[in-house]
């Protein structure tokens, strides 16, 4: 959550670096109403108290002397009212602040990228060179029908539309992948974790999924349960509303999930193939860190992730998001970007963002800095979501005759399995 008291300090200053997310003003203006109404709450409330007081040293005085209080009696009495519906008015603005504080999104770092939309972020690198092919590459959803390793079809008769069944080879591939990730996420410092994939509003209040991103939930009917689109949600909020010991920062980890997004706003894009399903694998990783470590861990996140494909022999790029493509939480992004031939373009595997204390304010997560307690900073991103790795395989190891070589660092994972 943004900090309030900033906004309201530096009104103009805080709107000025919100607009570059593309906030509307509408919605700051509101807050701005709101602040004015809580000033003028908390001025009526003093103006009331500071009568109440005087009053009832006067009060103390007359009855000390032995006179008539009655009239005095009544008048703090008729104060002590007003100033309890002062107190219930001064409640139910701040209940409105902090509903609306939820509605806006974190602050963009400076070195964020001015633009409105994806065609305004800024590649920063290319990594490995896309191969060249004798033949015309194929997409995805054909090499899996060639081979036998997706059913489209039986996806759908068991649940809806963007769900898909992967038979046995792509199955223990997909299988093959989330090992291997988490393998080589252990090696470099994160510590595995099994989390639940159903969490309660709290956790999804608490990495900003709600309540604005409430229709791209799938929500247990009778239940304060979600399942989540994402294992940051669970990671994160294992330290929900806890305060951490400074000596044990950074903590670096790691998780499997199968994750559920409703995918709203998503119609006609991606209708082909397994790029944007209801239901996928991905392995996440999340950063907890003192404000101080934050910028180093989150290159080394990037660079994780980066590490991975080019241990699959994946071409991929980097890319700095612009800040109307930032996410909601996020102060900064970088996405990676795999190359797949059959679309002859890069698409998004992965993105690794900085929330800075924007989590850790909603889900109060603390750690202690000698006697203080500060707000730690929350990073996240994904090594990698499995699916789109799987697509990404296809289509960049096919061969003229549609057969897919599998990637030499996968083969002790498959041992006897294909």
């Amino acid at each position: 959550m943004v900090d309030l008291k900033y906004i309201e300090k530096n009104f103009e200053e805080a709107a000025s670096k919100l607009a570059k997310k593309g906030v509307d003003k509408h919605l700051l203006e509101e807050l701005k109403e709101l602040f004015a109404q809580k000033k003028e709450a908390q001025r009526a409330f003093e103006a009331k108290r500071a009568e109440q007081k005087a009053l009832s040293k006067e009060f103390g005085i007359y009855k000390a002397q032995g006179k008539d209080i009655n009239e005095l009696k009544e008048k703090l009495d008729n104060l002590k009212k007003e100033i309890a519906t002062l107190e219930e008015d001064a409640k139910v603005i701040e209940a409105k602040l902090y509903e609306k504080a939820l509605l806006i999104p974190n602050f963009p770092d400076d070195i964020v990228p001015e633009g409105k939309d994806e065609n305004d972020n800024v590649e920063i690198k290319r990594v490995l060179e896309p191969r060249a092919f004798d033949f015309e590459p194929k997409e995805h959803w054909e090499l899996a029908q060639m081979n036998n390793w997706i059913d489209f079809e039986r996806g759908v008769k068991l649940a809806k539309s963007r769900f898909a069944l992967l038979n046995p080879p792509a199955a223990k591939l997909e299988r093959a992948l989330i090992n291997f990730f988490l393998d080589f996420n252990e090696k470099n410092g994160f510590e595995q974790m099994w989390v639940p994939v159903l969490n309660n509003s709290k956790m999804l209040l608490g990495t900003g999924q709600l309540p604005k991103f409430q229709d791209d939930l799938f929500k247990v009917e009778g239940e304060d349960l979600y399942l989540i689109p994402t294992a940051e949600v669970a990671l994160t909020n294992i330290y929900n509303d806890e305060i951490l010991e400074k000596e044990k920062l950074p903590l670096l980890l790691t998780a499997y999930t199968p994750c559920f997004r409703k995918e709203a706003g998503s119609a006609g894009r991606d209708t082909r193939g397994i790029m944007r399903q209801h239901q996928f694998d991905k392995v996440e990783m999340v950063a907890i860190t003192t404000p101080e470590q934050s910028d180093e861990v989150f290159e080394k996140m990037v660079e994780n992730a980066s590490n991975i494909l080019s241990a699959l022999g994946l071409p991929h790029r980097l890319v700095e998001l612009c800040g109307g493509d930032l996410g909601f939480s996020a102060a900064r992004t970088i996405d990676l970007e795999v190359w797949l031939p059959g679309q002859k373009r890069y698409r998004e595997i992965s993105s690794v963002s900085n929330t800075r204390d924007f989590q850790a304010r909603r889900a109060k997560i603390r750690y202690k800095d000698g006697k203080k307690n500060r707000f730690v900073h929350t990073l996240n991103g994904s090594a990698l979501a499995v699916g789109r790795t799987l697509i990404a395989i296809m289509e960049n190891y096919q061969n003229k005759d549609g057969s897919i070589t599998i990637p030499e660092v996968l083969k002790p994972y498959l041992q006897n399995r294909l």
